[in-house]
């Protein structure tokens, strides 16, 4: 009988010599792809930059938007209570939260405050139909929902390598902190439903 390898596969086989664990395969590193941390910058200016402009419609009533009084009366008529305050928390939270996923900064944590304005938002407007194109128009909650997942799936992967938050552990590391802010944004979500409605 041959003390030739019976297999194919390098390093495995009858040989038993020595030198078999030399021909093994290595496992090869993983390889980071650059167009990922373009694809995840492309997003956060996506997402980041729609919440900044709506938060700057609501603080400054800027491109036509309703501005802080404006906004309280839409929240008080959904039954919100401390409408002025809440218009305010909404406003600088879409557009710090917006500034910062567009920068890359403290991702996790800034999403998932995006999320939470996601979260009230469709709670809102579950009744009113899911496309855009339906006769609710605006009051549907396609682009909610949308913003929302997109929001949640930046505090899961990270801001990626084109970001501020290079280096940090909860860029490196992006799920276990990606998690816990998904849990910070659903519960503050929650909170602002049960407590100020």
């Amino acid at each position: 009988m041959s003390d030739q390898p019976t297999s194919i596969l390098p390093g495995v086989g009858g040989s038993g010599s020595s030198d078999s664990a030399t021909t093994r395969p290595t496992r090869r590193p993983l390889v980071w792809n650059p167009g990922t941390d373009l694809g995840v910058l492309l997003l956060r200016f996506a997402v980041g930059g729609t919440f900044f402009a709506h938060g700057m419609q609501i603080v400054s009533g800027m491109w036509g938007g309703p501005g802080i009084d404006g906004f309280a009366a839409t929240l008080q008529g959904f039954g919100y209570q401390q409408p002025v305050v809440l218009a305010w928390v909404t406003g600088i939270t879409a557009v710090a939260g917006g500034a910062l996923v567009v920068l890359g900064f403290l991702t996790p944590l800034a999403a998932a405050g995006l999320l939470a304005l996601m979260i009230n938002s469709v709670a809102l407007k579950f009744g009113n139909g899911f496309f855009i194109t339906s006769p609710a128009g605006a009051n549907a909650v396609e682009l909610d929902v949308v913003l929302g997942l997109a929001a949640a799936a930046l505090t899961l992967i990270g801001a990626g390598r084109i970001a501020i938050d290079r280096g940090r552990t909860w860029n490196l590391r992006p799920a276990p902190w990606g998690v816990l802010a998904l849990i910070i944004g659903v519960v503050a979500a929650v909170l602002v439903l049960v407590l100020l409605r």
